[in-house]
């Protein structure tokens, strides 16, 4: 997902659930407004904060795609079907002038 395409979603009712998938450390830096802080051990043990739904609409970020890329793979293995990936994940979201909540 084009980071300009999710900051118009969070404008409106459409929101997908945002998923950051960095260290404590990272997250606390600045993350973007009512993302779920998962890395991917978390969501490895299940952990996490991710709603049940499997068709819950999911966008994960993290800083440069590695991380990210995993953590779809393994939401993926417990079912979750609709996610999509931040195009240029934390560093485009800076790029493109996204808020950042600490």
């Amino acid at each position: 997902m084009q980071p300009n395409e999710l900051m118009k979603r969070m404008k409106g009712k459409d929101t997908p659930i945002l998923v950051d998938v960095r260290t404590g450390i990272e997250f606390r830096r600045g993350h973007i407004p009512g993302a779920i802080h998962a890395p991917a051990w978390k969501i490895l043990l299940r952990l996490d904060k991710i709603p049940d739904d499997h068709n819950s609409e999911l966008v994960i970020t993290c800083e440069h795609g590695p991380r990210a890329r995993l953590a779809e793979s393994l939401l993926q293995a417990r079912g979750y079907r609709n996610i999509a990936l931040l195009d240029g994940h934390m560093a485009g979201w800076r790029r493109a002038g996204g808020p950042l909540e600490k």
